[in-house]
């Protein structure tokens, strides 16, 4: 009555499924410095996220500027059906939104764009890439300081309140 049928292995521990078969490899993640919002590297990324794009898994962009990212991603024949945007309000949201795209199992690539880490979150970034089942990639825009120096300058009320409420 218990016949073996094929030639599966016995213990069960030992099947294999489809699935299990298909599973993402493990990948790495690769920080890039930007001085023009990441749309350099985005650009070089594009005919990577157009095979990446095929796997029918996500490619998740994370805080994406406002660089025409659709329309570069579109000339590139990614397909835009697999793109999915999300938009934090604070950098751990980021880092943590980051993370669990990279952990999923979902995604092909996720691509962050941020300001500078420090040592803490790098060493974060560290310990997710050994668990990272997509490409990765963080865009650090080096000019963030340089736009906040420039939002105080069209605005001098606010930069006056902001300096005055570190005496209260």
């Amino acid at each position: 009555m218990n016949t073996l049928i094929g030639n599966a292995p016995r213990h069960p521990g030992l099947w294999m499924d489809m699935a299990s078969a298909a599973a993402p490899v493990k990948q790495g993640i690769e920080t890039k410095q930007t001085a023009n919002q990441g749309l350099t590297e985005l650009t070089q990324l594009c005919g990577q996220l157009a095979v990446l794009s095929q796997q029918g898994r996500w490619i998740v962009l994370i805080n994406p500027p406002h660089i025409g990212y659709k329309q570069i991603l579109a000339n590139a024949n990614v397909r835009m059906d697999r793109v999915l945007l999300v938009h934090t309000k604070d950098e751990v949201e980021t880092l943590w939104a980051m993370e669990k795209a990279l952990t999923s199992g979902t995604s092909s690539a996720v691509i962050t764009w941020t300001t500078p880490l420090d040592a803490r979150d790098n060493r974060r970034i560290q310990l997710v890439a050994k668990s990272a089942l997509a490409q990765g990639v963080i865009i650090e825009d080096v000019n963030t300081h340089l736009r906040v120096d420039q939002l105080n300058a069209s605005n001098p009320v606010a930069a006056t309140q902001l300096n005055l409420s570190a005496f209260h």
